[in-house]
C-alpha cells in the first residue's frame, strides 16, 4: 500500500531539518574561542618573539607585528626611517604587549 504522505510534504520536512542544522552550527560556532581559531590558522600568531628579532625573508613590520605582539615596532626602534624599508638581516627590537605574553 503506497504512502499517504506527498513527496512535497517530505521535501519541506527535509528543508526544516536542513534549517535546523545549520542554525544549530551557528550557535555551537559562536562559542569557539576566537583566539584558538587565529591560533589554528596561523600558529606563529601572538608568539613570544626574542628581544631582539632579525627579519626574514619576506616579512614585512605588519607580519612581524602579529607574530610577537608588538604593535609599537617603529616608535620603539628609531633606526627604522621608513616602514617599507624592511629588508632580510634588519635587527629589531620587541617588545611584546601584556596581552600577548598571557
Amino acid at each position: 500500500m503506497a504512502s499517504s504522505r506527498s513527496p512535497v510534504c517530505y521535501a519541506d520536512a527535509a528543508r526544516w531539518y536542513c534549517l535546523i542544522f545549520l542554525v544549530l552550527l551557528v550557535v555551537l560556532g559562536s562559542f569557539t574561542d576566537e583566539n584558538s581559531l587565529i591560533k589554528k590558522m596561523n600558529p606563529t600568531a601572538g608568539q613570544a618573539c626574542d628581544e631582539i628579532y632579525v627579519v626574514g625573508e619576506g616579512e614585512t613590520l605588519h607580519t612581524i607585528s602579529d607574530k610577537c605582539g608588538d604593535a609599537f615596532i617603529v616608535e620603539e626602534n628609531p633606526h627604522i626611517h621608513d616602514p617599507d624599508d624592511v629588508f632580510p638581516g634588519l635587527v629589531i627590537k620587541i617588545t611584546p604587549s601584556r596581552n600577548s605574553r598571557s
